[in-house]
């Protein structure tokens, strides 16, 4: 399986926004946007981001933001946007749905990792069960009912046993139906527009492969 394995820091400084690709540092001053916040490269602390950017300049960093975020290769990106279009409703929500349905990003978004990089490392490991049975591959992408839970033998894992003991992890959205003590988790129901969060817009990308 493909996976950038550059700077996390540098994604972030190009988009010209904070995109937590690191989890908690992203919070802390260490934060790269917080000391460099111009884009990567030779020139690109006198670039800018001034002037009328161009309509397929947009669409094209929404799409590219989107990937970023979700750690998502082009090739795959392309093939999620072909399903969102082959479903009914809107295309656009339908991509975003995909994207939040993976494997790796449900196990960000219950609180078992603190990035979604992490989760797919996770993932990758074998720690968890998806209805009962080990999956490691993180690009699943799960429908409303499937439970994740974290295998016997990983629990005794020091990092899954700090997980149970810290009472400030991370709230699940409405969608998902966490249990830190026990590590599992549900999908409820896939999300809504407004649970899904990353600043993304999703019409830009649509625009982008209508083209």
């Amino acid at each position: 399986m493909a996976r950038y394995t550059g700077p996390a820091c540098k994604l972030c400084r190009r988009e010209g926004e904070k995109l937590f690709l690191k989890g908690e540092r992203c919070f802390t001053p260490k934060c790269a946007m917080e000391k460099r916040a111009y884009p990567p490269g030779e020139h690109g602390r006198y670039s800018g981001r001034s002037g009328r950017q161009s309509d397929y300049s947009l669409q094209l960093r929404a799409k590219q933001k989107a990937k970023r975020i979700y750690g998502v290769y082009e090739r795959q990106f392309r093939r999620y946007f072909g399903d969102a279009q082959m479903q009914t409703g809107l295309t656009g929500l339908n991509l975003l749905q995909i994207l939040e349905s993976r494997l790796d990003n449900v196990v960000y978004r219950m609180g078992f990792a603190d990035s979604r990089s992490q989760a797919r490392q996770l993932v990758n490991h074998g720690h968890f069960l998806l209805n009962g049975r080990r999956n490691d591959v993180a690009s699943t992408v799960l429908k409303a009912g499937d439970t994740i839970t974290v295998r016997s033998q990983s629990k005794q894992n020091e990092y899954f046993k700090t997980l149970k003991q810290n009472e400030a992890t991370r709230t699940p959205p409405a969608w998902i139906e966490q249990d830190v003590n026990n590590l599992y988790g549900r999908v409820i129901r896939l999300p809504e527009r407004a649970e899904i969060d990353g600043n993304l817009n999703e019409q830009l990308i649509v625009e982008y492969y209508s083209r």
